[in-house]
């Protein structure tokens, strides 16, 4: 393949076919377990301000898909993210660093600082290649893992506070909360009312997937729950993808009640396992999942480099 010729441009609709056969093709392979269902990917590529026509590129050779380079715009923050696949057997080559020319060059028409990427930390190609790129290690995240049927569940009935779902017409006092409790965090870049609606939107997802924390009418933490399922494997685990409390009610342990009501959802549903990632430097954090029964499972990097 040392003659090969590639062409890098930019995603169209008429892709999608073969940007899905790429992506499970490559899932066969490597066994990441990061493959989404059809339906997620193709929602996923019409994320808020995320437009694949411009923040999607792809590598294509003889007709077929064989990398691509995905930029989530998180401009309020003054970052992207970027997301890159190669097929394995066109490694070696060069596309990652052509790629990333691309992904540049949109960061600057964006106007940001900076670009991070997050990867496992046994990844040692990538981590290796990523140093090549001018890549740095600036943060490192803790990867949970929790077997539900070690929970303790006689923790969750000790206040007053009550739990419910979010309800249609609520998104825009989640974001209000959220942003509450996550500003000043590193990475988190501010929910909007249209984040949060079209993730509930999302197939298999719903604002049930969200627990609410209430003290009378007034919402004051919340733990937003997930169910993923591999594209490949069909493999079904929990998630907790974000929990957060108001900062007005912090010290009265309400973190952990509504995490324990999330994990009951979880349950509900018949998932035995549930996993979540945490930054390292959050030490609350950290403590609070331990208390529960999370284990380590292992790490992922966020790498940075610098825009200009």
């Amino acid at each position: 393949m040392e003659n090969t010729l590639y062409t890098i441009r930019n995603y169209r609709p008429t892709d999608f076919d073969k940007y899905l056969q790429f992506n499970i093709e490559v899932e066969k392979l490597e066994m990441t377990g990061y493959c989404a269902p059809p339906q997620l990917l193709r929602e996923n590529l019409y994320r808020p301000n995320h437009s694949p026509e411009q923040d999607l590129f792809i590598v294509e050779t003889v007709g077929n898909i064989v990398g691509y380079m995905d930029i989530t715009p998180e401009v309020r923050i003054g970052r992207v993210i970027l997301n890159c696949l190669v097929h394995p057997n066109h490694r070696r080559r060069g596309l990652a660093s052509k790629l990333l020319g691309h992904a540049i060059h949109r960061a600057q028409e964006l106007g940001v600082r900076v670009a991070h990427v997050n990867i496992p930390e046994d990844n040692t190609i990538a981590r290796k290649a990523l140093s090549k790129l001018g890549f740095r290690v600036i943060r490192q995240f803790l990867e949970l893992r929790l077997d539900i049927s070690r929970i303790r569940w006689q923790d969750s009935n000790q206040c007053a506070v009550k739990y419910r779902n979010l309800q249609r017409g609520e998104e825009g006092e989640l974001a209000q909360l959220q942003n509450r409790s996550f500003t000043g965090t590193w990475g988190y870049n501010p929910n909007t009312v249209e984040d949060i609606v079209y993730n509930t939107n999302l197939s298999g997802f719903s604002p049930e997937d969200v627990v609410l924390a209430c003290e009378e009418d007034k919402v004051i933490g919340y733990c937003w729950t997930r169910i993923t399922c591999g594209a490949v494997t069909n493999r079904r685990k929990g998630q907790i993808s974000m929990l957060g409390v108001d900062p007005d009610y912090r010290g009265r342990e309400i973190g952990k009640r509504v995490l324990l009501a999330g994990l009951s959802r979880l349950k509900s549903k018949g998932l035995q396992v549930v996993e979540l990632s945490v930054d390292d430097e959050n030490k609350e954090a950290r403590a609070l999942y331990q208390s529960v029964g999370f284990e380590l499972r292992t790490n992922s990097l966020w790498y940075e480099k610098v825009i200009g």
